[in-house]
């Protein structure tokens, strides 16, 4: 419920003090997979650890979350979990689950 009532507080700052938002990016979703490894990735895992815990490949992993950083713009999987969170995709609570 707060993470909601955040989000409308940020937006309707933004709109009070005109700011845009420059990481504005509509239409730009991840798939169900990439999510899963971007999540993973959140909670600290390796890609190795992330193919082990999903069952799938190494190198799918690598490809899942490279595609999800290109998506988004950003090179590091630190800036992937922060617009993963930014754009409510994830929660600290997801995160922290594990």
């Amino acid at each position: 419920m707060a993470h909601l009532i955040g989000g409308y507080a940020f937006d309707a700052a933004r709109r009070i003090t005109g700011t845009r938002d420059i990481w504005a990016n509509p239409g730009q979703t991840l798939t169900d997979r990439q999510l899963d490894c971007v999540l993973w990735a959140a909670r600290g895992k390796t890609d190795y650890e992330i193919s082990v815990i999903l069952n799938i490949s190494h190198e799918t992993v690598i490809q899942h979350l490279k595609h999800a950083r290109e998506r988004y713009g950003v090179r590091k999987r630190a800036m992937l979990a922060v617009r993963a969170l930014y754009d409510g995709l994830i929660s600290f609570a997801d995160i922290l689950r594990y």
